[in-house]
């Protein structure tokens, strides 16, 4: 038998950790792995589902492995619709995907982030600046959040909370008076004030979604001149998305490719591997893509950011 195995949309660190253990778990069935060069736009055109089935059929692949976020497994799911034999595993330094408690790469991502803020830390404080940190993760403000608790930032803005210049000013204020004269922002790239919009960069093009980016900027302009600190800003960008994955990227993409492996042993096509906070197991690709898994604002790290005295910006 031969499985195929392709991956969609951005680079996410553990990639490779996920092919691998597909690989390893396949031979150890005496399968062959494949690996689509590519993309969708690769060996399996898309424009009609008959010809992405002579694709297979060429290829004398029997079944595929789908590794992307909401994207790629939509496009998974409508190949599932058609009759051909998938599997999904989630894919984003986001952690947005719905069905899942986590997807791999995030862990990476907001390991970095928390690295810059312990970078940041030290300059901000031996020159008394504003630093503002802005970190990945479009509409969705996991790795800010995550980071900015690991990091010790001050103020953490996400998406899920529109914030107000008044209160980021006001804790800036505050921690002045208590003799601390630098403050650390981390914002999501979504992060958006109140009766505003999100900010973007670059022109948008037809059929893609925009690019979010430079809310830090905008933040940073506008603490200077409300507060008259030394503010400076720093786009974190795609060093979040590349490099060396953590170990526990690493464990969940080979326990993710792993049951990837055993879906398709067991011919339970159509399905996505998930963590549901304790263990591996599989939910319907439909069931993950579509709505967007945000950080919930009544319960769990956001009570304890509040706890601790971190502004919201609300």
């Amino acid at each position: 038998m031969k499985i195929g195995i392709v991956t969609g949309g951005g680079d996410c660190p553990g990639l490779n950790a996920v092919i691998r253990a597909v690989a390893k778990t396949a031979a150890k069935r005496g399968w062959e792995t494949l690996g689509i060069i590519g993309g969708y736009d690769g060996r399996l055109p898309l424009e009609l589902m008959d010809a992405t089935k002579r694709g297979m059929a060429e290829l004398g692949i029997s079944a595929l492995v789908s590794v992307g976020g909401d994207g790629s497994l939509t496009i998974a799911q409508q190949m599932h619709e058609a009759g051909i034999p998938i599997v999904g595993v989630p894919k984003t330094i986001d952690n947005d995907l719905a069905a899942t408690t986590t997807t791999f790469g995030f862990d990476s991502a907001v390991a970095c982030a928390t690295d810059a803020l312990d970078r940041l830390h030290t300059t901000a404080e031996s020159h008394n600046r504003v630093m503002v940190l802005e970190v990945m993760g479009r509409y969705a403000g996991w790795i800010a959040l995550y980071a900015g608790l690991a990091g010790g930032a001050d103020v953490i803005l996400i998406p899920e909370i529109p914030f107000h210049y008044e209160a980021v000013c006001a804790a800036i204020q505050e921690r002045e008076k208590k003799g601390k004269h630098f403050t650390l922002i981390i914002a999501a790239e979504g992060a958006k004030a109140a009766g505003g919009d999100y900010v973007t960069s670059g022109a948008q093009q037809q059929n893609r979604e925009a690019r979010l980016g430079g809310i830090g900027a905008v933040i940073a302009a506008e603490v200077e001149k409300r507060t008259g600190k030394e503010t400076r800003v720093m786009v974190l960008g795609h060093l979040q998305r590349g490099g060396s994955p953590t170990f526990m990227d690493r464990v969940l993409c080979t326990l993710f490719g792993a049951k990837a492996v055993e879906l398709i042993t067991e011919g339970r096509f159509g399905r996505m591997v998930a963590h549901n906070g304790k263990f591996v197991e599989s939910v319907p690709i439909a069931e993950a893509t579509g709505r967007l898994r945000t950080v919930p604002l009544d319960e769990g790290f956001v009570h304890a950011t509040r706890s601790l005295g971190i502004c919201l910006g609300d």
